[in-house]
């Protein structure tokens, strides 16, 4: 049975890193050190320091606490939600609990149809991990056009759905004004949803960006019920052709500076990264985010690296969030088949957290995490033993796994075959290295009677 936490946080500001820096160890931070294997010390560190977060809003009751920041394991991210056209909320229920079993470490609700407030309610109700969302979304909802926004229906959104339960929401506040010329020649212009309606709403009115204007205000309710910013990229690339280029670092300079401001208001902060990016210039980004944000947790949509394989674009995005990974990425949102193309249905979901499990952990294990390579090792001497059932429990997606090997051996032929379908009894690697190692072993045992 899950273990509900209780949160006796009570005030104007009851953020984790409040806490942290007043030298508190909350009993989400010592949770956080027993999943990630770190000292409570360490964690309650590396919280008030701004490196890392921990999304835990005071009324999602459910929650088991969680951390995203360098010095921890590498999350992943998977998005759900309706459309205009499609899904509902039994079925968003059911991406959630896939997610959730499949080892998604936070999941995000971006529905942009019918029902937004309902299916909100009951993705939190459902789920252990934290939630995110777009508040925009809502907001757009309820107007007739982008223009009719206002500040006030912005931040009444943000409370909303903070007060709903909400651990950390996308907030498109560093597009601002001066920024939209460095557009002009993009490829693909502004792909972020957010940051498109942001950037229509400032053409509209010829003023500033709402949500910048008014950050203070967006702090103070995030400090209210601890809500993790996550800090919109709105011109990040949406072509390699964008990729690195003036508008994407003018924004991310400003997303620093608001980093620093949300922690002087000691609100956690992780920053969205790109979502096109050549290989050769993933490492770049990722540096460069770190010194521009002062090493706040740095969230990548893949990167995609490369734009020709739509139906694949969880392949060649995963491609990307491993090499993001590898270079300081903290969490890594995944991408489904149905990248550019629809929404993700069940299948389509699967696809995207098993691609971004397996990136995420390679990062892990080219970091030289405590243990990471762990699991591997033990599913390599499975192998070698021919433990099906062993290598199966191990496997990132079992069912997966041993679907496919069943499809070509019979059940009965299965439990006790030291072989697979690829090679077959004479072809097989491994019973022949396992005849070599005991070819081996009886030369060093005959060499042990002879000088005995």
């Amino acid at each position: 049975m899950r273990k509900e936490w209780v949160k006796n946080r009570k005030g104007t500001n009851v953020t984790q890193m409040y806490y942290a820096r007043k030298g508190v160890i909350t009993e989400e931070m010592h949770h956080v050190a027993m999943r990630e294997e770190l000292e409570p010390e360490f964690v309650r560190s590396e919280v008030a320091r701004g490196r890392m977060i921990i999304p835990a809003n005071v009324n999602h009751v459910n929650l088991e606490p969680m951390c995203i920041g360098v010095h921890s394991k590498c999350k992943i991210n998977a998005n759900i939600g309706n459309s205009a056209v499609s899904s509902d909320i039994a079925g968003e229920v059911e991406k959630l609990k896939l997610s959730v079993r499949l080892g998604s470490d936070t999941v995000m609700d971006l529905s942009t149809g019918k029902n937004i407030d309902a299916i909100r309610a009951a993705i939190i109700e459902n789920s252990p991990v934290p939630i995110g969302t777009v508040p925009i979304y809502q907001a757009i909802e309820q107007v007739d056009r982008a223009e009719d926004l206002t500040a006030d229906l912005l931040l009444e959104n943000i409370e909303h759905q903070a007060k709903q339960g909400v651990d950390y929401m996308t907030l498109h506040c560093g597009i601002l004004l001066e920024h939209l010329p460095l557009v002009a020649g993009r490829l693909t212009g502004i792909v972020s949803r957010g940051g498109s309606l942001m950037a229509q709403w400032m053409i509209h009115h010829h003023r500033q960006n709402p949500l910048y204007e008014h950050y203070d205000q967006v702090l103070d309710i995030c400090a209210k019920y601890d809500v993790s910013i996550s800090l919109g990229d709105s011109l990040r690339p949406g072509c390699l052709a964008d990729a690195s280029d003036a508008a994407q670092f003018a924004e991310l300079d400003t997303l620093g500076e608001l980093t620093r401001r949300a922690w002087e208001r000691d609100v956690q902060v992780m920053v969205e990264g790109p979502g096109h990016v050549p290989m050769d210039q993933i490492d770049m980004n990722i540096r460069r985010q770190m010194k521009v944000c002062n090493e706040a947790p740095f969230y990548v949509l893949g990167p995609l690296v490369t734009d020709i394989a739509p139906g694949y674009d969880h392949i060649t995005s995963a491609i990307g969030a491993a090499l993001a990974g590898w270079s300081g990425a903290a969490m890594l949102c995944y991408v489904t088949p149905k990248e550019h193309l629809g929404l993700p249905d069940l299948e389509d979901v699967r696809q995207g957290i098993i691609a971004y499990k397996i990136a995420a952990h390679a990062a892990d294990i080219a970091r030289h995490r405590k243990g990471a390579r762990d699991r591997d090792d033990q599913l390599s001497r499975a192998r070698y033993t021919f433990d099906w059932k062993e290598q199966f429990r191990l496997s990132l997606d079992p069912e997966r796994a041993q679907e496919m090997h069943d499809e070509t051996l019979p059940q009965e032929v299965f439990k006790s075959a030291e072989f697979c379908s690829m090679c077959g009894p004479k072809f097989c690697s491994m019973k022949i290295s396992q005849e070599v190692a005991n070819f081996n072993a009886k030369i060093l045992e005959d060499a042990k009677a002879k000088t005995a």
